[in-house]
């Protein structure tokens, strides 16, 4: 069936426009564009998008969903129905449950609860076995399994020999190693930016420093083993001439951030307010600027929500003690289209760096408005005002720090290769 989506302003991260026009979907597939005069086939659906935007859907990196283990917390069906509200198309899962996606077996287990979901998901696997930097999993077997990176998450693998010899097995299978930069020793129990603010809230800080020292670590490995690397989150300036320098030499390296790093700051923390702890912590003024110029550079290639849901007894404890992490699969967007409104990134860097990119580093088809690309869609209206209330929010976790926010941006519907699974008639 034809579906032709007229009066849209298309969102094209690949060639960077901002246009009114028509897209045309065919059995799931994108088999055309056209101008905003455009009319439909005969027999087609249409769709009037009203001038509203219309752009790839989001390809969100780092998702931690609760199952196993923890799916009081999240499952793969309340995730979904978050993602497609949200304007997620597609979700990379993190291995980081309980246990960890760390065998085959576990492997199987998730893809298979993952058909629960309206979104596609595609599952990272950890690097070491049960996460404890100890051993490597078995890569070539996870690869052949679907797995789309690697990576220990927060866990940084302390043991440089075994790191070596994880980049040189994943270099020769052509695998994607996905990094935690940070200095293991200087950040554990760490809850805030050392500073002023930190000292005066009494909060345990770790200077930014111990990101730089990790990161260069981790790309002096790269260097060495030549391996596909990806830095999860990358959240000060004085990590950005690192990065550069490895571009510069022809390393196959990338980076992303959250997009709590990209919106809030430390002073955010307030009066202790637990739904705003974060690892790494939340950065200085000077550092989330730079990071947004970064972002618009192309410095730092993935914007992610890093969702990860808590129940209310690991928040409502002393902010150190606290667990970190927020929900995001909702907020995504509309706290990406803070940066838009402020004036730091336009519409096309935002879905480049949402959905272009991650899908591109991760071999996946999605992330495009070009002809032959699945029909993952959003269509949303990136000035429509709203008051952020966490109850109202799909995931079974409710802990973000946008409520109560004033947000511009609402989700109109969501469709994953041509199905609409959010919005009416879904």
């Amino acid at each position: 069936m034809d579906q032709f989506f007229t009066n849209a302003r298309l969102i094209d991260p690949e060639i960077q426009t901002d246009d009114i026009g028509s897209l045309l979907v065919r059995d799931g597939v994108i088999v055309g564009r056209g101008g905003p005069g455009d009319a439909a086939p005969e027999g087609a659906t249409v769709i009037d998008c009203n001038g509203r935007a219309l752009a790839p859907g989001i390809v969100d990196w780092g998702v931690k969903i609760g199952e196993p283990g923890e799916r009081h917390k999240e499952s793969f069906r309340s995730a979904g129905l978050a993602a497609a509200a949200g304007g997620v198309t597609t979700i990379i899962a993190r291995p980081d449950t309980l246990p960890p996606i760390d065998t085959p077996e576990a492997l199987e287990f998730v893809a298979r609860r993952a058909a629960d979901a309206p979104v596609n998901i595609h599952h990272m696997a950890a690097l070491t076995k049960s996460r404890e930097g100890r051993e490597m999993v078995e890569i070539g077997f996870l690869t052949d399994l679907g797995a789309v990176a690697f990576t220990d998450g927060v866990r940084v693998v302390r043991d440089t020999k075994l790191l070596t010899r994880c980049m040189t097995y994943a270099r020769g299978l052509n695998a994607l190693i996905v990094g935690h930069p940070q200095e293991a020793g200087l950040s554990a129990g760490a809850a805030a930016t050392s500073g002023k603010f930190a000292s005066l809230y009494g909060i345990p800080a770790v200077s930014p420093m111990a990101e730089v020292m990790g990161l260069d670590r981790d790309l002096a490995l790269v260097a060495m083993t030549g391996c596909r690397w990806h830095a999860d989150q990358i959240t000060t300036a004085a990590s950005l001439p690192a990065l550069e320098r490895a571009r510069k030499a022809g390393m196959d390296v990338t980076a992303g951030i959250s997009i709590h790093h990209l919106t809030l700051n430390e002073f955010d923390v307030g009066d202790y307010r637990t739904f705003f702890r974060f690892t790494p912590p939340l950065r200085s003024e000077d550092d989330r600027q730079a990071m947004v110029q970064a972002v618009a550079d192309g410095v730092i290639d993935v914007i992610a929500s890093f969702h990860t849901p808590q129940d209310e007894e690991s928040k409502r404890l002393p902010f150190e003690a606290a667990a970190p992490g927020a929900v995001g699969l909702q907020t995504l967007l509309p706290a990406a289209l803070r940066l838009y409104h402020q004036g730091g990134l336009s519409l096309p860097q935002l879905v480049r760096a949402m959905s272009l990119n991650p899908a591109r580093r991760l071999g996946l088809p999605a992330g495009r408005l070009s002809d032959g690309a699945p029909a993952d869609l959003i269509l949303f209206d990136p000035d429509a005002p709203f008051l952020m209330d966490r109850f109202a929010l799909l995931s079974k976790s409710k802990n973000t720090p946008f409520d109560g926010a004033r947000m511009q941006g609402r989700v109109i519907g969501t469709w994953v290769a041509g199905r609409r699974v959010f919005g009416e008639n879904t």
